[in-house]
Order: structure tokens, then sequence, then C-alpha cells
């Protein structure tokens, strides 16, 4: 998914920049597909929530029967949940941020088919992942 998102995102960006080429309905378009997008990648985000959510609670339950019990096997657990841990966060963290990117890319599409000042157009910049 993390592939899948990056490319989406510059392939938007890409086509935003050349929004001037673009006719009315092209833009509509975009708007439709990039809404469906958005969905897939909030259904994502809201998965991998769930998933984070559920591994620091094993976590931190682990942690602390380790700290009443001070058992090996205990530590184990809660070190292999922690090894878990760590790249799920990691992973959510690039999924809400790309998603809000798109929101942003999505805001700018609007902008250029309604013909409106919508927020947030503007703080994104060429390059990919900043604001």
């Amino acid at each position: 998914m993390k592939r899948y998102m990056t490319v989406y995102l510059q392939w938007l960006t890409q086509k935003l920049q050349n929004a001037d080429k673009l006719t009315g309905q092209e833009i509509s378009a975009l708007r439709k597909e990039i809404l469906v997008q958005i969905g897939f990648m909030q259904h994502e985000r809201l998965v991998h929530f769930l998933v984070v959510i559920l591994v620091g609670l094993a976590f931190f339950l682990t942690m602390g029967f380790y700290l009443y019990f001070k058992t090996t096997g205990l530590a184990l657990l809660c070190l292999m949940l922690l090894g878990l841990l760590a790249p799920y966060l990691w992973h959510y963290y690039f999924l809400e941020n790309t998603t809000q990117k798109i929101y942003i890319l999505y805001n700018r599409a609007a902008a250029l088919d309604d013909k409106t000042d919508y927020p947030n157009t503007d703080k994104i910049t060429d390059k990919l992942g900043q604001f």
C-alpha cells in the first residue's frame, strides 16, 4: 500500500501541475476519481489504526503482566510485541500523512473546477512530502 499511495500521490501532483491542459470535464472526472481513491485510503487507514490499537493494547497488557510476574516468557513476548508495534506505528503515520496530502490535492482540483478559493491549496509544494 505504501508504494501504491506514493505512486498515486506523485501521479496526482504531476496531473495537477499540468492542470491548465485539462478541460472542465476532465477536472470533474479527476475530482470523482480522487474521492474514490481517498475512500480506499481511508479504509486502509482505519484497518491499520485498529491493528495499531490492538497491538498497542496487547503490548501494554503484556508489559503490566511482566512487571507483576517478572518471567522471561513475558519479557520475550513484550519485546516481540514492541517489535511489531514500532513498524505498525511508522506505517500508520505514513498512511495518515499521505491521505492528508491527497485531501489538499483534492482541494486544489476542486478550486480549479469550482473557481472557488479552497483552503490549504497553496501549502503543498512541488516536492513530494513538503508543506
